[in-house]
């Protein structure tokens, strides 16, 4: 097993049915996390199916993304005691029902609103096949 993999976060599992976690942080997204929340107060991830940046997982201070029915909770993390919840849409979902996802960090500034932008930071999305 590769040990980036051992050293990862697992979000609890969610979904109804399911006892296997979907996504997961990188220990450098997690310190990003760490760094942000002073600043921007609870946060959440929320990822779309856009192009370019927008299929990127954007972090929102919690609550400023509002989702609804078009929207599926994947996974709830504890970082450090604080609950942070992994969204994605629901037609996304039906694309990536069959993944895995890890949020990572890159240096780098992605076009958008999520938090991490002013950091000279990105989050993104690296995935593997569930099974």
């Amino acid at each position: 097993m590769d040990s980036s993999i051992a050293s990862e976060l697992d979000a609890a599992a969610v979904l109804p049915g399911e006892n296997f976690s979907r996504v997961a942080l990188t220990p450098e997204a997690k310190e990003l996390l760490l760094r942000l929340r002073p600043i921007h107060g609870e946060l959440m991830f929320h990822q779309s199916g856009g192009c370019c940046d927008g299929s990127s997982p954007m972090c929102y201070p919690k609550g400023e993304f509002l989702t609804s029915e078009a929207d599926v909770l994947l996974g709830v993390f504890d970082v450090e005691g604080e609950e942070l919840e992994f969204w994605m849409s629901r037609e996304q979902f039906e694309y990536w029902k069959h993944t895995h996802l890890t949020v990572d960090v890159v240096t780098g500034r992605g076009s958008g609103f999520s938090v991490e932008a002013p950091e000279g930071k990105r989050f993104l999305i690296r995935s593997r096949l569930l099974g």
